[in-house]
C-alpha cells in the first residue's frame, strides 16, 4: 500500500532552512546551486532578513512544532555575512518563545570568516557547525573559489582549526563532482586526517537552462536542459560510494559517521533514514528566503515551487498545506515502473526528484540520473548491511562488521589476482 503524505503530518516535526543573508556569499563556487537565487530578488540586493521577520519566524516555527525538540537550520549563501549580534538576537528570541522546548541550532558555513569570537559563540550556545569543504587542496580549490578566482582551502582549514581550538562540534559537508569523484580513497583519507567524525557528502548534479533574468540552472520541472560539466557521472558516483564504503566498513564503523552509510543502514532495518534523498516521501523540509518567501525545498527555490510568505500565512500552515503535501507525495507516486520493481527500492526510494530526468530501459521518463550508481553501491554494500542489521537485531554493535568485512574483502581481492 502506498503511503500518503498526509498521514501523520501533524505529529511529525517540520524543518526549514532559513536564509538570513539570502543567497549572498563571499565566495563564487563554480557549481553553487544557490548563488544565482539573488536574481529572483533584483529589487532587494542587500538580501537581509529584518528583525521583525526574524521575530516572526522564530515564534511561528517553534509554535508549529509538535515535538519537544525544535531544530533551527541556518543556511545560505554564506550565513556568517550576518553579524554576531544577529545570531545573539536569534538565541534571545528562542529563549523568549521556547516555552520549555529543547532548542537546537545548526549552521552551515564555508568557514572562511570564522574567528575566535564566532567559535566561542558557537561553543557557548551549543551550535553544531557544518563546514563546506571538498577534500584536499587540489580538489577543494578546483571549484570553491573566492571572488577573485583564488583558492580558499587555507582559509577553510584555518577555520576548522579554530573550531577545534574552541571545542566546537562540527561536521564536513563535501560535494562530489566530476573532478574529485575519481579519487574516493584520497577524499576519505583526507577527512580522516582532519579528525572529522561526521561526514556528509553529496553528488552534484545540475542542468543548464539559461533564463532571461540571468539564472542558468534548470528546475526539476524543466526538460531539455543540458548537464553541467561539473556534474558527477552515474558510474563515478557508484564507484565512489563503493570504494569509500570499503574504507569505512573495514576500519571506522562507530568512529566516523558517514551520513550516506548511516541512512542506508537505517533503511535496511526499516527506520527513518534521516536523509531526505533516501526517504520514501519528502516535503517536510522547506527553505525560507530573507524576505519571508517559503519554498518547498532548498533545491526547489524556483518561482513554481514557492508556497507563500510567512508574513501573511503562518509557517505551519504553509508547510502542511495541500500544495506542499502534493509536492512530498509526488516523490513516491511519480516513480517509474523500473523503480517500483527494483530490489533496492526500499534503500533508494528513487533518490531526489530533482535528479529524475533520465529514462528507463523501456523509455519511461522519471528515472533518476544516478540510478546505475546507486544500484551498484547497494548491491556492493548489501552483505555488510545484512550483517549489521543482524547485529542490531541481537542488540550487538554494528561495528562488529569490521573484522568480518576485512576477511571478506581480503578473500575477494585474492580471487581477483
Amino acid at each position: 500500500m502506498e503511503e500518503s503524505i498526509s498521514f501523520g503530518q501533524y505529529v511529525r516535526p517540520i524543518y526549514v532552512m532559513a536564509k538570513p543573508a539570502g543567497s549572498r556569499c563571499n565566495l563564487a563556487c563554480e557549481y553553487c546551486y544557490y548563488l544565482e537565487k539573488g536574481m529572483m530578488y533584483p529589487a532587494k540586493p542587500a538580501q537581509t532578513m529584518s528583525d521583525e521577520l526574524l521575530d516572526l519566524f522564530i515564534r511561528d516555527y517553534i509554535a508549529a512544532q509538535p515535538t519537544p525538540q525544535v531544530v533551527f537550520s541556518w543556511h545560505g549563501g554564506e550565513t556568517l555575512l550576518r553579524s554576531k549580534d544577529f545570531y545573539r538576537r536569534v538565541v534571545e528570541l528562542q529563549r523568549k518563545y521556547g516555552a520549555g522546548r529543547r532548542i537546537e541550532n545548526t549552521i552551515q558555513t564555508n568557514g572562511t570568516l570564522l574567528d575566535d569570537e564566532w567559535c566561542a559563540f558557537f561553543r557557548d550556545n551549543g551550535w553544531l557547525v557544518g563546514i563546506s569543504i571538498d577534500g584536499p587542496r587540489r580538489y577543494h580549490d578546483r571549484y570553491r573559489l573566492d571572488r577573485r578566482g583564488g583558492g580558499t582551502f587555507d582559509d577553510v582549514m584555518h577555520g576548522i582549526g579554530l573550531l577545534a581550538k574552541h571545542d566546537v562540534q562540527w561536521n564536513a559537508l563535501a560535494v562530489v563532482n566530476r573532478f574529485n569523484g575519481d579519487d574516493p580513497e584520497g577524499f576519505y583519507d583526507f577527512f580522516r586526517s582532519t579528525g572529522c567524525r561526521f561526514l556528509q557528502f553529496t553528488p552534484v548534479v545540475e542542468r543548464i537552462l539559461p533564463r532571461e533574468d540571468g539564472r542558468m540552472l534548470a528546475s526539476a520541472a524543466d526538460s531539455d536542459a543540458r548537464l553541467a560539466d561539473f556534474s558527477v557521472t552515474p558510474g563515478q558516483w557508484g564507484r565512489f560510494l563503493c570504494r569509500v564504503f570499503d574504507r569505512w566498513v573495514t576500519a571506522d564503523v562507530g568512529e566516523i559517521f558517514v551520513q550516506m552509510f548511516d541512512a542506508t543502514l537505517a533503511n535496511w532495518v526499516g527506520q527513518a533514514p534521516g536523509l531526505c534523498t533516501l526517504s520514501k516521501i519528502c516535503g517536510h523540509a522547506g527553505a525560507l528566503e530573507f524576505n519571508g518567501d517559503l519554498y518547498a525545498c532548498d533545491h526547489f527555490v524556483f518561482p513554481e515551487y514557492k508556497l507563500g510568505n510567512i508574513a501573511s500565512t503562518p509557517i505551519g500552515e504553509l508547510m502542511r498545506s495541500t500544495r506542499q503535501s502534493a509536492f512530498g507525495d509526488a516523490k513516491l507516486r511519480s516513480l517509474p515502473s523500473q523503480c517500483r520493481e527494483c530490489r533496492y527500492l526500499f534503500a533508494c526510494n528513487g533518490e531526489c526528484p530533482r535528479n529524475r530526468f533520465a529514462y528507463t530501459r523501456t523509455g519511461e521518463p522519471g528515472l533518476n540520473y544516478l540510478c546505475k550508481g546507486y544500484y551498484k553501491f547497494f548491491d556492493h554494500a548489501a552483505p555488510y548491511m545484512d550483517f549489521m542489521r543482524n547485529e542490531l537485531s541481537h542488540r550487538r554493535p554494528p561495528s562488529n562488521v569490521m573484522e568480518w568485512a576485512r576477511r571478506r574483502l581480503a578473500r575477494s581481492n585474492d580471487n581477483k589476482r
